[in-house]
């Protein structure tokens, strides 16, 4: 079984992220689920993103490395949006990762210390049509990515819903969400 460090998205630690974590859970493994908003959850992307910008990106980003301080080295790192950052940036730098999660967000490889290694196998996860993750960059980036990494997959599912996989949104989508989980554990099952 795998140890994963789940990182929130923009809205924060919310029941929809902590139940994502518990089907992980449910499957055998362990999951960490750091709060990089120190107990603050949002409604709205507008209103998580101004919480953001008021502490700023990096600063933000830098609260989840910070997290991992003290686990093991062999981790997957799975990042939802915002948490991708973290996610990514670990799966990168830091030694021993089993793997890396991305759910509807990442970044080019060369801004977090790139290239991508060759011993972490890959999952981008989003939904075809979200205006957050097909917007002219992150889905260009995702695809650029998944060809960078020695083990690279991209799944994009229908729909355009950010927060798909987070039940505690109106942007859930079950079905996807299922559809998530299984190429997730599937992962998890292979690292």
């Amino acid at each position: 079984m795998a140890e994963v460090v789940l990182f929130h998205h923009v809205l924060g630690l919310t029941p929809g992220i902590a139940e994502l974590a518990s089907e992980l859970r449910r499957a055998g493994h362990t999951v960490h689920t750091p709060d990089m908003y120190e107990g603050k959850t949002f409604a709205t992307l507008q209103e998580g993103m101004a919480h953001v910008q008021s502490l700023g990106f990096l600063a933000v980003a830098q609260r989840g490395v910070d997290a991992v301080a003290g686990l093991p080295e062999d981790l997957v790192y799975m990042g939802y949006s915002l948490g991708a950052a973290p996610a990514q940036k670990l799966a990168q730098t830091r030694p021993g990762a089993m793997g890396a999660v991305l759910i509807a967000g990442c970044l080019p490889s060369a801004e977090l210390g790139g290239p991508w290694p060759a011993s972490v196998p890959l999952q981008v996860h989003a939904q075809e049509n979200d205006p957050e993750f097909d917007n002219g960059y992150d889905l260009p980036v995702a695809r650029a990515l998944v060809e960078e990494a020695a083990d690279g997959e991209l799944f994009l599912y229908p729909g355009d819903k950010h927060f798909f996989a987070d039940s505690s949104t109106p942007d859930h989508d079950p079905t996807t969400t299922r559809r998530l989980l299984e190429n997730v554990l599937a992962f998890l099952a292979r690292v």
